[in-house]
Parts: structure tokens; C-alpha cells; sequence
């Protein structure tokens, strides 16, 4: 399938769509694509808000926040992505037994990847309307999804038998 039926078919089964994933030709740079597609996207989705507060406050230029948000999104959070991911294979590997690197940084790479569009959705909300509680309770809402997506994926890659694995 493709990436985006993909990212769409994870809101109703995202199990299915890690599993099928981790039972494919699965290899790092894959899943280092997904997590630079989903920091890509995430940069993007800054860009409303950056032009708001750049149009509120004159201090500090658009190509200025652009920048710092460029090199946080895109240099520094996949760093702090594999960190996490790191941290989450040790947490699985006392409470689960032993389960691949790989494999839970696809879940969490994958999950993060599936909620960008909800979360472009969320920071074009915040441009048009500011800190307001709907774009509050729509983070909410963005963060349990991927909790959702996350918790299936983990559930789906610690099923899968080690004869299962290409």
C-alpha cells in the first residue's frame, strides 16, 4: 500500500498497518524516512504560527523563527525521536522480554508519522486562533491518537513471532 492509505488506514487499524510493515522488507533507513518525513512535516506545520507571531511581535523576523524552528525540528528532535525510542525498547525489554530496536522504533517513528496531518490540522487552528481552549483540547485529542497509535503498534510488534521477521 501506500504511504499515505497507510497513514490513513492507521487511524482504524493501526496494528495491522505496523505489523504489515514489520513483516515486510523492513530496514533502518526506512524507518529513519519515516521519522524525517514526520520532523519534515512537522516543520511545516509551524510555519502559520511562526508567520502569526512573527506579524505580532516585529522583534523577532519570519526568517528568523524560521530558522531556530528549523533547526530544532529538523536537526535536534530525530536525536531526541532515537533517544525516546531507545528509552521505550529498554522499558519494553523489562516489562515484555526481548523485542527489536527496530521494530519499536518503527511503532513510535510510524505512530508519530500517522498523526502529522491532525497535528498540521492543530497548528493552522492555533494561527487563526490563537491560545484559545479548542486548539488546547485539539492537542489533547492529537496526543491521544498517537498514544492510540503508539499502543497498538508496541501490542502488534510484541505478537509478532521471531519466525514472522524477514
Amino acid at each position: 500500500m501506500s504511504l499515505v492509505q497507510n497513514i490513513v488506514r492507521s487511524y482504524r487499524e493501526p496494528g495491522e498497518v505496523v505489523s504489515a510493515l514489520a513483516r515486510g522488507d523492513l530496514r533502518e533507513p526506512q524507518v529513519l524516512f519515516f521519522a524525517l518525513l514526520a520532523c519534515g512535516l512537522i516543520f511545516v506545520a509551524q510555519w502559520p504560527v511562526l508567520s502569526r507571531d512573527a506579524a505580532l511581535d516585529s522583534s523577532v523576523t519570519f526568517e528568523q523563527r524560521m530558522g531556530g524552528a528549523l533547526f530544532g525540528v529538523m536537526f535536534l528532535l530525530p536525536l531526541m525521536l532515537y533517544i525516546i525510542a531507545g528509552i521505550l525498547q529498554l522499558g519494553l525489554r523489562l516489562f515484555a522480554g526481548k523485542v527489536s530496536g527496530l521494530h519499536v522504533r518503527l511503532a513510535f517513528f510510524w505512530a508519530l508519522l500517522s498523526i502529522t496531518p491532525l497535528m498540521m490540522l492543530e497548528r493552522g487552528l492555533s494561527a487563526f486562533l490563537g491560545a484559545h481552549p479548542v486548539v488546547t483540547v485539539f492537542g489533547f485529542v492529537v496526543a491521544l491518537v498517537f498514544l492510540y497509535i503508539l499502543g497498538a503498534g508496541v501490542r502488534a510488534i510484541l505478537r509478532l513471532q521471531p519466525g514472522q521477521i524477514q
